[in-house]
């Protein structure tokens, strides 16, 4: 029997590629398989639980294809990911409209699954998340310049804050080879700019004991036939003076580096459990800009861990004004049950880390709007993603900002420029943020 089944992928592009995973499978086992879920056998919602709001938008997407369900344009409802393998016993007491369940290690169950829940069972797969496949066939469903390249699963670092390892399991590489066959697979197919993503791509290799790192990974993966190779993320502590080495050297390699700190206060990051010090980010930045002039970092910043008086705040906020970083994810402490942080004494208030957030994405504005305004009158490459029919002219995307989550380049051409070409476009202005500029005939 053949079905039509919806996915929809929620979170990380960690995440997006596991639904990826899940399409395949149903794909090759013959069933048809859609975006949208109004009037689909089985609707798979991969979820994301790791922060307040990831869970409330997990939620809200459940009721809206319950909805769906109430009105007889979808049959059955399958929940997987990090939600599910979170709060199993929830879901089944106060979400009666699921009708199935798969935790973090059960991705590769998801045929079973629809075939069983078709045939009026209330599956429920909670594999072991340790051991995960991770190499099988993707149904990738990003643009066809731009593809991910998960390199390992899980996390062992065990950050204070965060609840990753206890969804996703330890940390684990996927062998090189495996990587290097499904890269080329993307390659052929005419993908621009590999991603290369995992929790912590800087520790790839260092489970496997064989000598693999991802110093040795990225000139194998610069061989291919890709544009841009793009990097997130890499710890601190663990960017060796090798891997800057291959990073500055290879061409493919985009400058942009995505490093999470998360404070710059020595007592808050002990407290959070980082293995850096300010001294010692301050000399890796300076190291990295030394290597490469135009580097763009990207970091993550947390406001409000319990121990984060007035001083503390400020010293990261002193630390963002002298570092000048050009790009910054910054996010609210969320005390999340079964972290160490959740526990800790002296919680700050919420509104008080709100407001903390709000002064930060104002200090962090003004640092990319002044790089916006250094890049006026200068030439910069850009990958076009198509033409935005709402501002007029093209956009795309320059080396420095990442898929969804930073600026534009908004620009006109005298010609045709189609979707996934490198143009060169010469800067002129800034709107909203976005840089505006025109190509170089």
């Amino acid at each position: 029997m053949s079905y039509k089944i919806a996915f929809i992928s929620l979170g990380c592009a960690k995440n997006l590629v596991n639904t990826e995973q899940m399409m395949a499978l149903c794909r090759d086992a013959g069933h048809t398989v859609t975006g949208d879920p109004d009037g689909a056998d089985v609707a798979v919602l991969n979820t994301c639980g790791f922060i307040e709001s990831a869970k409330s938008e997990a939620i809200d997407s459940i009721l809206e294809l319950a909805a769906l369900k109430q009105e007889g344009k979808l049959n059955k409802l399958l929940v997987a990911g990090c939600l599910s393998q979170r709060y199993p016993d929830d879901i089944r007491a106060e979400l009666p409209e699921v009708d199935g369940l798969l935790g973090t290690g059960s991705y590769t169950d998801v045929v079973s699954a629809v075939e069983r829940v078709m045939a009026g069972e209330r599956p429920e797969y909670f594999g072991d998340i340790h051991h995960t496949g991770e190499d099988g066939p993707r149904w990738v469903t990003t643009p066809p310049w731009t593809a991910y390249l998960k390199i390992a699963e899980g996390c062992s670092n065990g950050c204070a804050f965060c609840v990753i390892p206890k969804l996703r399991g330890k940390y684990r590489s996927r062998p090189m080879a495996s990587l290097l066959a499904e890269a080329e697979g993307l390659a052929r197919r005419g993908v621009k700019e590999l991603i290369v993503i995992a929790q912590d791509i800087t520790r790839y290799g260092l489970d496997l004991k064989d000598g693999t790192t991802l110093a040795k990974l990225l000139p194998e993966l610069c061989k291919l036939d890709f544009h841009w190779i793009r990097l997130h993320y890499l710890y601190p502590e663990a960017v060796t003076d090798e891997l800057i080495e291959v990073i500055a050297r290879e061409k493919k390699i985009v400058h942009y580096l995505d490093i999470p700190i998360q404070h710059a206060n020595d007592g808050i990051l002990k407290a959070m459990r980082r293995r850096s010090t300010r001294a010692e980010i301050e000399a890796l930045f300076a190291k990295l800009r030394a290597a490469m002039p135009d580097v763009v970092i990207r970091t993550s910043l947390i406001c409000g861990l319990p121990g984060e008086g007035e001083a503390e705040f400020e010293e990261l906020c002193g630390f963002l004004r002298e570092q000048k970083l050009q790009r910054a994810g910054v996010f609210q402490f969320s005390p999340e049950e079964g972290t160490l942080a959740a526990a800790m004494d002296n919680q700050v208030e919420p509104e008080v880390a709100e407001r903390r957030v709000e002064l930060v994405v104002d200090l962090q504005s003004r640092m990319m709007d002044q790089y916006n305004e250094d890049r006026l009158g200068t030439c910069m490459e850009v990958l076009c993603e198509g033409f935005d029919a709402e501002a007029g002219c093209y956009a795309g995307r320059t080396y420095a900002d990442s898929v969804d989550i930073d600026g534009r380049v908004l620009f006109t051409a005298a010609g045709l420029v189609p979707a996934g070409e490198f143009v060169n476009v010469r800067i002129t202005g800034v709107s909203g943020g976005d840089l505006t500029g025109e190509v170089e005939e």
